[in-house]
């Protein structure tokens, strides 16, 4: 059994400055204001209408993200109703086979839920929370053995295991995800899944490999 933290990862942005012309092409069409467009001209128009609350301009560019998280988390996730998703199958994904190593892969309660392992009552849960993932890596390979199908043997999974889901969201829809899952409200491991975008989001001005801008975040308080 693999115990690992969650990972978030945008693949294949646009190009940040080909997202800010598209954006205010788009909203200057409401105010028939295509005439004070310049080369500079687009983030200062895009934080005012943000301000305004004109967000359904933001709809024009989407995000695709691949989060690396547990099934309760991706359950979350999906709720949104705004997006489109892909998500590794348990139906379908074998966890017996070679490219799996041969072991189910669990998402870390200890750093979700930020356990001192020091501290002997976090240490007890700890310990009986692996008890319980590896009772359920048996059970489900037990069941394989046996002759169960993938689709049957996942019944005894746990929701601690990691999952894949690639989600796309449109910029407004990605500002309400933020509000919503980077909250302290959230459930911890939800705000671990999501801070890690606010955070990749809110710097990738300075990210050579997305070079995207924080323009269209910079205001959310998370």
């Amino acid at each position: 059994m693999k115990i690992i933290e969650p990972i978030v990862e945008l693949i294949n942005p646009p190009p940040y400055e080909t997202a800010l012309k598209t954006i205010e092409i788009a909203g200057r069409t409401c105010y028939q204001s295509g005439d004070k467009m310049t080369d500079g001209s687009a983030e200062d128009f895009i934080r005012r209408i943000v301000e305004r609350g004109h967000e359904s301009v933001l709809e024009h560019i989407g995000l695709t993200a691949r989060f690396i998280c547990d099934r309760g988390v991706s359950h979350e996730i999906v709720r949104h109703r705004i997006g489109a998703y892909s998500q590794e199958s348990t139906r379908y994904c074998n966890y017996s086979m070679d490219r799996f190593d041969g072991e189910i892969t669990v998402i870390d309660l200890a750093s979700g839920f930020k356990y001192d392992l020091n501290n002997p009552r976090d240490l007890a849960k700890y310990q009986e929370w692996m008890a319980a993932m590896d009772d359920a890596e048996r059970h489900y390979m037990r069941m394989l053995e046996l002759g169960a199908t993938a689709e049957e043997a996942r019944s005894v999974l746990p929701s601690s295991l990691k999952t894949a889901v690639i989600v796309t969201y449109d910029i407004r829809e990605w500002r309400h995800f933020l509000r919503l899952r980077c909250d302290k409200a959230a459930h911890p491991q939800m705000q671990q899944a999501a801070h890690p975008q606010m955070q990749q989001a809110a710097n990738l001005a300075k990210n050579p490999l997305t070079q995207w801008g924080p323009v269209f975040f910079e205001d959310l308080e998370v």
